[in-house]
Parts: C-alpha cells; structure tokens; sequence
C-alpha cells in the first residue's frame, strides 16, 4: 500500500509539472486566419522553390510565416512567439540561416519553419502555432485555421 501511495504521489507530480508547461504556451490569441495564397503572383513567387519562406503581415496573431518544405508540402505558421504575449518585440522575424526565425525580444528564441519546434537555448516547450494549409491546384492555397 505505501508503494502505492508514493508511486500515485511521483505520478501526481509530474502531471502537475506538464500543466504548468502547456499553461506557458497559451499567449496567443485564437487569431482567425483566412489568406489566400497565389504562388504565381510575384508576392508569392519564392514559395515555388523548397527552402523558402516568405512572411505575410495583418494576418494571425503577428502575421504568418510560410515556408515551403518540399514541392508538396507547403507550411503556415503564426508569426508571433508562442512563449511570449503578442507584443512589438514577439514577432518572428528572418534569422539570416535557412528555416530558422527569431524573436525580437531579449530572449532571442528561436523556431525552425521546417519542423515549428524551438531551438537554441529555446527553454521554453512551446511550438509554433500551425494553421491549415489546403492545396487548391495550379499554384493556390487556402490558409486558414
């Protein structure tokens, strides 16, 4: 019994601690997105190739960033850092190395575009925000959530 007592204590605490994690991770706002993306248009363009991304501004919580993985996979992610309240310093912005964005704030976090996961010295669990990403053929997307 007191085997028992003590594994329902252990298992207890550590449910507890994963609450506080995710309690972390909810500062944005639930941001309605409906962006309609031509990547024949010159805005777009560079989301025709792998490895691009480009950011799109007055959309979501900061704007949203896409990024195009492959030539099927097209992603969107909400430009603001999960970690912190949207604010000036929150927004997402290009690192300069790839897939990786920064946050202006003093922390610096970092989050990979092709993955949505932080990096670097990123302490917090928190990852980017995905919106919906639906193929419309011939070059057009609908981004939503």
């Amino acid at each position: 019994m007191k085997k028992l007592i003590i594994l329902l204590s252990l298992l207890s605490v550590a449910c507890s601690n994963d609450d506080n994690n995710i309690n972390n991770c909810n500062f944005l706002f639930n941001a309605g997105v409906n962006l309609e993306v031509n990547t024949n248009f010159p805005l777009y363009s560079q989301l025709q190739f792998p490895g691009n991304g480009v950011y799109v501004p007055n959309q979501g919580n900061n704007g949203v960033w896409l990024w195009r993985l492959n030539s099927s996979t097209l992603y969107a992610w909400d430009a603001a850092d999960p970690s912190h309240v949207p604010s000036a310093c929150s927004t997402l912005d290009e690192s300069g190395t790839g897939d990786i964005v920064v946050c202006g704030c003093e922390d610096a976090n970092q989050y990979s575009l092709a993955t949505g996961l932080g990096l670097d010295g990123n302490t917090e669990p928190c990852t980017l925000v995905p919106y919906r990403v639906d193929d419309l053929g011939n070059g057009q997307y609908l981004v939503s959530n």
